[in-house]
């Protein structure tokens, strides 16, 4: 039986590295990948629908369904997740000393709508009880200016936003412009030391395991999609591919744990893949349902809160049906 040609778009995670190289095949699929940038990767999907099957910024994605626009499906495959106290950065001579200065500030973010964003505020909310409308919201580029958010809101009751396409976050921080900046890639700044720029949680490894023990949310900004043409027409895809990304997942978590030989460019990496299950549990990086329901339910709730979502999502409505059994994988 001849296999089904699917492209997919992915950057060079090593987790999803043996299916790319076609050490892990797809059952009934020829599958091609293309290795590429992620930005590029959710532009030329989301607008163009270039390929069948790519990683997807999770924010834009329940946006989106939300929405009800119908182009994709995910899969619940989660290969970006990335806890987000340390993505606070603020001037050592700002008046930003204690979280609840953040009120009545100036703060910046790239947009409204990204996935980290999302996250970061609702840390905000929950967690410190920040009233989000009482924040001065800044949306620029972070080290470039240009940038323009990409989807409809509808901005929760108080809320609003400065619009500055004319300038960056980075030298609006560097300057005293903003008092602090929420971005999921740090400022120029910062990267290059800066002697006035610093995270705000300076132990936020600490914080963010705490904030787990407590929350059991680890969070998700991207998933796997297919264009739902596609799997309407070829339904029996979704599980074949979701398995094909367990797989190499699983391969990748093997080669985390083997001290032999550097198979990583990172001192201890073996040790630090030890300390990730530890907090985290035997598969610390999980796909699937039922594994992420925690996680997946505090976003879609901040999403629609905040106003990136029209309305409020159950998880079932982001996955093909016959994946919704799938779990602890």
């Amino acid at each position: 039986m001849n296999k089904l040609p699917l492209t997919a778009a992915m950057p060079d995670y090593d987790h999803v590295r043996d299916l790319v190289m076609g050490r892990v095949q797809v059952e009934g699929i020829d599958l091609t990948c293309l290795t590429l940038p992620v930005e590029e990767i959710f532009y030329r999907f989301i607008v163009y629908k270039e390929w069948e099957v790519s990683e997807i910024s999770f924010a834009k994605y329940v946006s989106l369904t939300a929405s009800g626009d119908e182009s994709f499906y995910a899969l619940p495959v989660f290969p970006s997740r990335v806890f987000r106290h340390s993505s606070l950065y603020v001037r050592k001579d700002g008046p930003i000393k204690d979280i609840k200065d953040l009120e009545g500030r100036r703060v910046g973010l790239p947009e409204w709508a990204q996935t980290a964003a999302v996250y970061s505020r609702g840390v905000l909310q929950y967690e410190y009880g920040i009233d989000l409308a009482a924040i001065k919201w800044v949306q620029a580029g972070v080290n470039q200016p240009g940038r323009i958010e990409k989807v409809d809101l509808q901005l929760p009751k108080g809320v609003e936003i400065d619009r500055r396409p004319d300038k960056s976050l980075n030298g609006m921080l560097v300057s005293g412009e903003v008092d602090a900046v929420l971005a999921a890639r740090p400022p120029d700044a910062f990267l290059q030391g800066h002697p006035n720029i610093k995270r705000f949680f300076e132990n936020y490894q600490e914080i963010e395991a705490a904030y787990y023990k407590k929350t059991g949310i680890f969070p998700i900004m991207h998933a796997v999609a297919v264009r739902r043409d596609v799997l309407n027409k070829n339904p029996w895809i979704a599980r074949n591919l979701f398995n094909a990304f367990v797989e190499a997942k699983r391969r990748a978590i093997e080669r985390a744990f083997d001290g032999t030989v550097s198979l990583y460019p990172i001192p201890w990496a073996d040790t630090r893949a030890q300390q990730g299950r530890d907090l985290l549990g035997k598969d610390y990086f999980p796909y699937g349902i039922e594994e992420n329901r925690t996680t997946l339910e505090a976003f879609l709730r901040y999403a629609y809160e905040q106003g990136v979502c029209k309305r409020l999502l159950k998880v079932e409505e982001l996955f093909p049906k016959q994946l919704t059994s799938i779990h602890k994988v």
